[in-house]
């Protein structure tokens, strides 16, 4: 029943707040349905219950090792909302059901354990995500969210073909068809190994398209650039979560196939070169919203180099999803309260924000250093892990690439936050609502980036038993 109260709770919160008649009273549903989420999802990270093989939805160990993060990160971005939308002074009549929405729907995704279910709340998620990029209601994010519709719908499909044909390999192999992922796992070495692969080609891209994996990755940019912060960080440590869980199901039974070899190079080849390509668009963009998309492709690259590398590298992969989540959305909220204040997002027209907005621009600097996986922030040290664990496992080639992109973007992401911050100040004069930096603007990034300090320095046990626990669940001993 926990499973589903994960889902019904942000439902019903959607629900309520839709039919709720106040405009400015609205946004305070997100911290209060966000708080009990979170609280909830605590409970179960501590006391895991026991999960029944046959269930449909479950908080299994996967679930358990990211689902507790995404809802942390909801949680302080609903508490930034009521501030910015205070700001906004905007009908939030679908804003904010569809941000509830969104956290009911990526609970069922990361909780479903039948390939069918995961493609029906991937899609919803997909749905649910468009009245938020397109919110500002201006020309370019309407172009944003049609190319977000499109590409991503291209790649939903795909997953649906590629699910149709991981169910038909359990047909050609003798199976039922049966295609709850413990019912795959179980007849893997059965399965149909060309109808395997279709699958996970289809499925790779489909679900590589969702996380935005070069080259699928087009859409990325335009909805990042475009949305509101808020959105953006949801995008970048919660959506995109949802679709790395997905692929790490599908090749968990790839694996129990055989066919594990062929996922691990082609989960090598793409990692390396979606970070590659984020790292050459790092070293010439001139949009810091922007930047921020790039640098959610370069870490969705990471986390498809981490998981090539097997067992540990899964655990590598878990560890830096909570990282990137939650530094992603330290500086998503922070690029958030610059674009407000200059009107702009590009570094030609936006400079010296450290005199209009100073608490700001620290934390989007920190933050800064915290993406680039400086220490000692949790970055820091997820990319490490991913380093030892690649040249244990023989890939010194590749991970002499990686750290080339590393350092590449680090090139990138600092020339472009420098610009922001430095220099003098554009001829604008924000109102003094505008600037000022008011605890609920400020707070929420704050504490994400304190969250990944602390999650770098004194990685709790609790944590470091879920990601082993799910390593187990992936790849389970004989």
């Amino acid at each position: 029943m926990n499973a589903y109260l994960l889902i019904i709770i942000p439902l019903v919160g959607a629900l309520l707040a839709a039919l709720w008649p106040y405009t400015k009273s609205r946004p305070y549903f997100l911290p209060a349905v966000g708080l009990a989420h979170t609280i909830l999802c605590f409970l179960l990270l501590a006391k895991p219950v026991a999960v029944d093989p046959a269930a449909w939805l479950a908080f299994d160990p996967l679930a358990r090792a990211i689902l507790p993060g995404v809802s942390l990160l909801f949680l302080l971005c609903g508490c930034y909302a009521v501030s910015y939308l205070r700001l906004k002074d905007q009908d939030n009549r679908v804003f904010v059901p569809a941000l509830l929405l969104v956290l009911g729907l990526l609970s069922a995704g990361h909780q479903a354990r039948h390939l069918g279910i995961l493609w029906i709340a991937t899609e919803a998620v997909t749905l649910a995500c468009v009245p938020l990029i397109h919110f500002n209601g201006t020309p370019k994010s309407f172009e944003a969210t049609w190319k977000y519709l499109l590409v991503g719908g291209t790649g939903i499909a795909l997953s649906l073909l590629g699910s149709i044909c991981l169910g038909y390999a359990s047909l050609h192999g003798g199976g039922s068809g049966d295609i709850t992922f413990a019912a795959l796992l179980e007849h893997g070495p059965s399965l149909s190994r060309v109808w395997v692969l279709t699958a996970w080609v289809l499925l790779l891209v489909g679900y590589g398209t969702k996380m935005g994996l070069a080259p699928m990755h087009t859409w990325k940019p335009d909805a990042y650039g475009e949305s509101p912060g808020i959105v953006g960080a949801l995008l970048a440590g919660g959506v995109t979560s949802v679709a790395f869980m997905a692929l790490l199901r599908i090749k968990s039974v790839v694996d129990a196939a055989g066919e594990g070899v062929v996922a691990s190079r082609t989960l090598l080849a793409i990692g390396l070169f979606s970070t590659l390509v984020a790292a050459l668009f790092l070293l010439r963009t001139r949009d810091f919203k922007r930047m921020l998309a790039y640098s959610s492709i370069e870490h969705m690259g990471i986390l498809c180099i981490a998981t090539s590398f097997g067992g540990a590298g899964v655990w590598a992969a878990l560890f830096h999803v909570w990282n990137n989540g939650l530094t992603k959305g330290a500086l998503f909220l922070s690029a958030g309260n610059l674009q407000r204040v200059a009107d702009s997002s590009s570094i030609d027209e936006v400079r010296g924000m450290s005199k209009i907005m100073p608490r700001t621009s620290i934390l989007f600097v920190v933050g800064m250093f915290a993406i680039t996986a400086c220490p000692p922030f949790g970055p820091f040290f997820s990319e490490l892990l991913v380093i030892r664990t690649g040249l244990s496992a023989g890939h010194g080639w590749a991970i002499g690439l990686f750290l080339t992109c590393l350092l590449l973007a680090f090139f990138g992401i600092s020339r472009i936050v420098f610009a922001v911050v430095d220099g003098r100040p554009r001829l604008y004069k924000p109102t003094a609502a505008l600037r000022k930096e008011s605890a609920g603007l400020i707070l929420p990034p704050l504490i994400l980036l304190a969250a990944s300090l602390w999650l770098g320095l004194f990685t709790p046990d609790i944590l470091r038993d879920a990601w082993s626990a799910a390593v187990l669940q992936l790849s389970p001993m004989p």
